[in-house]
C-alpha cells in the first residue's frame, strides 16, 4: 500500500488515503516521490472549471514532482493529472510515470527547491530563450516579478546574458526581493495605474530602449511595457494575473513594428522541456537559481491546498513526502 493525497470531489481539498501501489506498464518507470509542489494549475484543474474540462474523481492531483528511481538516481517527472481522465499525479509516495515524462537530474540538486522551480522556471526559461530569443547584451523587463515565474525570469535573464533587468511588482517586499535576485531597478505596479503613467515610470527606469518584455500578467502592465520597447522589440505573454484583456493600441504596435508572442508550456516538446529543465537544474545545483518556497509535511496537504487556492501561501508550497 502507498499513501496518497486523493481528491474526492471538485472544489474540495485532497485528503490523505491509503491506496494500492501503482503497477507500471510497458514504457513506465516507478518513482519514489520525495517532493511535489502544489501549483495554481493543480488547483485550477481540481476546481472543474479549467479548459481541460471536469476531471474524473477520485484522483490524485499533482502535475509534477521529484523523486528517485529504483537505482537511487534522482529525477523530475511530469503528469497530466486533472487534464486527462484516469491519470493520477505526483502527490503520492510512489508513482508510475511514462519514461518520456521523466528527466534525470544532476547530482547535488536540492530536490525541494527543484520541485518549487519546476515548470514555472521552465516557462520562464523557454519564454525568454525559445519564444523571446534573448540575446546577450539586451535589456529585459520582467512583469509580475514577485511571482514564481517572475522571480525565476529575473535570474534566468541575467544568467542568459541580459545586460540589465527591470522588474515590475506590486509589493515593496517583492520589489526588494527582485533586486536581491539580480534586477538592476524595480518599478511598482499600483492599483490605480493607467497605461500612460506606468509607461512613463518604466521609461524612466529603463537605461535606454527595452529589447524584450517577459509578461506573466497582461492587462495594464503589458500595454505600458509595449510603449517602452525599441523598434522590433518583443513581448512574450504567458499569463493574465493582472487582467484577461489589455488596452493595447494598434498604433503602438505598428509604429514600432513590435512583436507579441503567446507562450505556454503545453506547446513544448518533451525534448525541449527536458532541455530547459536541465538548465534550471544546473543553475539550482550551483546555487545560482532559487525562488521563494515553503516546505510543508505531506499530512498538511489539505491546509496547504487551501492556502494555495486563496493566494495566502508564502511562495510556492512544496509537499515533503
Amino acid at each position: 500500500m502507498i499513501r496518497a493525497a486523493q481528491l474526492a470531489a471538485c472544489g474540495t481539498p485532497p485528503t490523505i488515503v491509503e491506496r494500492l501501489a501503482p503497477v507500471p506498464v510497458d514504457g513506465e518507470l516507478t518513482i519514489t516521490v520525495e517532493a511535489a509542489p502544489i501549483t495554481p494549475l493543480d488547483v485550477l484543474c481540481a476546481s472543474g472549471t479549467s479548459y481541460f474540462g471536469t476531471p474524473s474523481t477520485p484522483y490524485v492531483p499533482g502535475v509534477q514532482g521529484v523523486g528517485r528511481l529504483a537505482d537511487g538516481n534522482t529525477v523530475w517527472f511530469g503528469t497530466s493529472a486533472g487534464m486527462r481522465p484516469g491519470v493520477d499525479g505526483s502527490m503520492a509516495t510512489t508513482v508510475a510515470v511514462p519514461a518520456v515524462d521523466v528527466v534525470a537530474l544532476p547530482p547535488g540538486v536540492p530536490l525541494t527547491l527543484l520541485a518549487a522551480l519546476g515548470l514555472s522556471a521552465v516557462a520562464a526559461h523557454a519564454a525568454l530563450t525559445h519564444a523571446g530569443n534573448l540575446t546577450a547584451g539586451e535589456q529585459v523587463v520582467v512583469l509580475g516579478a514577485g511571482g514564481v515565474v517572475g522571480q525565476a525570469a529575473v535570474q534566468l535573464a541575467v544568467l542568459g546574458g541580459a545586460r540589465r533587468v527591470v522588474a515590475v511588482a506590486r509589493s515593496a517586499a517583492a520589489r526588494a526581493r527582485a533586486e536581491e535576485l539580480g534586477a538592476a531597478v524595480t518599478v511598482p505596479f499600483l492599483p490605480d495605474d493607467d497605461v500612460a503613467s506606468m509607461g512613463d515610470r518604466l521609461r524612466d527606469a529603463a537605461d535606454g530602449p527595452v529589447d524584450l518584455v517577459l509578461d506573466p500578467v497582461f492587462g495594464v502592465p503589458a500595454a505600458a511595457a509595449l510603449r517602452v520597447l525599441r523598434p522590433g522589440g518583443r513581448l512574450v505573454n504567458l499569463g493574465s494575473a493582472a487582467g484577461a484583456t489589455a488596452p493595447i493600441e494598434s498604433a503602438v504596435l505598428r509604429s514600432g513594428s513590435l512583436r507579441m508572442v503567446g507562450y505556454t508550456n503545453n506547446g513544448l516538446s518533451t525534448a525541449r522541456r527536458a532541455a530547459s529543465l536541465a538548465v534550471v537544474a544546473e543553475h539550482a545545483a550551483a546555487g545560482r537559481l532559487t525562488v521563494d518556497h515553503e516546505i510543508v509535511p505531506f499530512d498538511a496537504v489539505a491546509d496547504a491546498w487551501a492556502r494555495q487556492d486563496t493566494g495566502t501561501a508564502s511562495g510556492r508550497i512544496v509537499l515533503a513526502l
